[in-house]
């Protein structure tokens, strides 16, 4: 049965980029600034001398702005703690909250995560057109949804967390990179549960979550989520942590 995902992510985007938008708001830019520097930045790297409405260029900005900028209301206090992690933490430790905030904003991003994640632990390595086929199954056999997916998993190379192999089409996992910072952690699990569309969750699931195949968010302990006031915790039968959205 097909879910219904909306799409949206529809081009290749950069690590760079997201981070440029990022550190422009932290600026204090307003989101007309930041449009026009993105486009002034992006006018050489895309859509090269075509300034109409519905160039490559205008889409990405459009994805750049709605991941940071113009995130929906009710994800703001998520995009807000997002932001000051990338104020505080060290840049080799950013790539996590721009996944985290892109797969909260873009859930179709977050269904080829999952996707990838699972593959990788059955095989080790899988081809691209594994990752189609699961993808039509969920989303439908479209063809916006197909190239919606390559150039998704284009950005997981872009990114360092997938890696080419020898063989044309056949990708493997880049080194996990392992969460040490408890806030981070306590972050990702919530962008990672809106991520899901579900309101609540075992912990060890979602942290073992395969959408977040890059990393390994397993070095923190249950109570150290209560460093993040949007999540409630319970517990579930005997001895299953669950955490919860908070509901306002």
């Amino acid at each position: 049965m097909s879910r219904n995902v909306q799409i949206g992510f529809s081009q290749r985007i950069q690590l760079e980029w997201l981070e440029m938008t990022a550190n422009l708001i932290l600026a204090g830019h307003t989101r007309s600034d930041i449009q026009m520097l993105l486009n002034d930045f992006l006018q050489d790297k895309l859509s090269i001398g075509n300034n109409t409405k519905s160039t490559n260029r205008r889409k990405a900005i459009s994805i750049l702005l709605k991941i940071w900028v113009g995130v929906p209301k009710n994800l703001e206090p998520l995009r807000n703690e997002g932001l000051e992690h990338l104020r505080r933490l060290p840049n080799e430790q950013h790539l996590s909250v721009h996944w985290g905030i892109t797969m909260a904003v873009y859930p179709f991003f977050g269904v080829v995560a999952e996707t990838v994640g699972r593959l990788l632990r059955l095989q080790g390595t899988f081809a691209a057109a594994s990752v189609q086929r699961r993808i039509k199954e969920q989303l439908g056999d479209k063809e916006t949804v197909s190239r919606a997916a390559r150039r998704v998993l284009r950005c997981f190379v872009d990114w360092g967390v997938l890696e080419d192999t020898s063989e044309k089409g056949i990708y493997q996992a880049a080194p996990l990179q392992f969460l040490e910072d408890k806030k981070l952690a306590a972050w990702l699990i919530e962008a990672a549960l809106v991520a899901s569309k579900a309101d609540s969750g075992s912990v060890g699931a979602i942290a073992q979550s395969p959408a977040l195949f890059p990393f390994n968010v397993t070095q923190f302990n249950f109570r150290d989520l209560e460093t993040n006031q949007r999540l409630d915790l319970f517990r579930q039968g005997l001895d299953e942590n669950m955490v919860a959205l908070r509901k306002y």
